[in-house]
């Protein structure tokens, strides 16, 4: 059985951080969204890899990803041309998956589950797919399922007014035989061949679709708000390490996780969960947390920050209140105003309050 990633997408939601590089490399506790999902696949016992790339910041992702060796991974790269949809996308691993049953991960998904039995129970099986259904409550913005009783009827792209709350994730679980379906299906009102009219189609035609609703941590970031809330609930459940040096008088309570080489100074103050990147330097007077992530290589002076993801190669000098906000790659805060504010700032940005 073999996997693949959706890495492609223009990710307008999440502009200006989406300007330089795609939004599934955005990192959430200092690691990049997408390998949430190398993990997930990785752990269900699949070590071939597929990743569907195209747009902006393409070159990045192998990049950083490379042949998928220091991931424990086998990494190929498929090059889709325009954003023309999920079930696109997936016609183009034809050739990669050939007659074995494969997993696809949106790239942008985070699932707080391991899915090893969910992909045991596919192989096994006849099913012609398998999804995984979970309550949401905005049903709008998802491909929902319609439901009789325990039996799927029917499922739909971003319905109006949705029958049911029940979202199809961006984990499916397939058989070749929805290259068949694709290769007739018509462009949605968005000009795009939707994942969720050929598995509608799966239906219409009799084959069977299995289903798990789960209860665990599931969330499509496409939004900054989902990001934030995506790095809280992860936070909070990773394991505490502490590989820095700290002054005397620095307070840390919870959760808290500091990287190799950084340095907190005296009169700082954490507040778990937070996690502090490798080669950091946190001032004194600087308060950080709870659920905030400061990557590698990034420095804090007199500020305070919470809630916030602060990427790598950062500096923030400042007194200045941080709160609900996502500063990108290699931007800098300055100011000697005592101030409040919200950030949403694309890579390398420049402010001086």
């Amino acid at each position: 059985m073999k996997g693949v990633i959706l890495h492609g997408g223009h990710g307008t939601r999440l502009r200006p951080l989406t300007h330089t590089g795609p939004k599934q490399l955005l990192p959430i506790a200092n690691k990049p969204m997408s390998e949430y999902c190398i993990d997930a696949i990785k752990s269900a016992g699949i070590c071939e890899i597929a990743i569907i790339i195209g747009g902006i910041g393409s070159e990045k992702v192998k990049e950083y990803y490379g042949t998928g060796e220091k991931f424990g991974v086998k990494i190929s790269y498929i090059e889709q041309d325009l954003p023309r949809g999920i079930a696109h996308a997936i016609n183009l691993c034809k050739d990669f998956v050939k007659n074995e049953k494969f997993l696809v991960f949106l790239g942008d998904n985070i699932i707080n589950k391991n899915i090893l039995d969910f992909t045991e129970k596919f192989k096994k099986s006849d099913d012609d797919a398998s999804i995984l259904l979970c309550e949401v409550d905005n049903p709008s913005r998802f491909g929902i399922a319609n439901m009789k009783g325990k039996k799927i009827i029917e499922i739909m792209e971003k319905p109006k007014n949705p029958p049911t709350n029940l979202a199809v994730t961006g984990i499916y679980f397939l058989t070749p035989l929805i290259f068949e379906i694709i290769k007739d299906l018509k462009p949605s009102w968005r000009n795009e061949l939707e994942i969720t009219d050929a598995l509608d189609q799966l239906l219409k035609m009799n084959k069977k679709i299995s289903y798990h609703i789960i209860t665990d941590y599931w969330k499509d970031t496409g939004t900054p708000e989902d990001i934030i809330h995506a790095n809280r609930v992860i936070l909070e459940k990773m394991k505490l390490f502490n590989e820095g040096e700290k002054e005397i008088d620095v307070i840390i309570s919870g959760n808290v996780m500091i990287g190799k080489n950084t340095k907190i100074k005296s009169g700082t103050e954490i507040i778990g969960p937070v996690i502090i990147g490798e080669n950091c330097i946190i001032e004194s007077n600087a308060k950080i947390g709870p659920n905030a992530s400061i990557g590698d290589n990034s420095f804090v002076s007199k500020a305070t920050i919470s809630d916030s993801i602060i990427m790598a190669d950062c500096k923030i000098n400042a007194h200045i209140n941080i709160k609900n906000s996502i500063i990108a790659f290699n931007s800098s805060i300055t100011s000697n105003k005592n101030v409040e504010k919200i950030f949403l700032v694309g890579e390398g940005t420049k402010i001086n309050l």
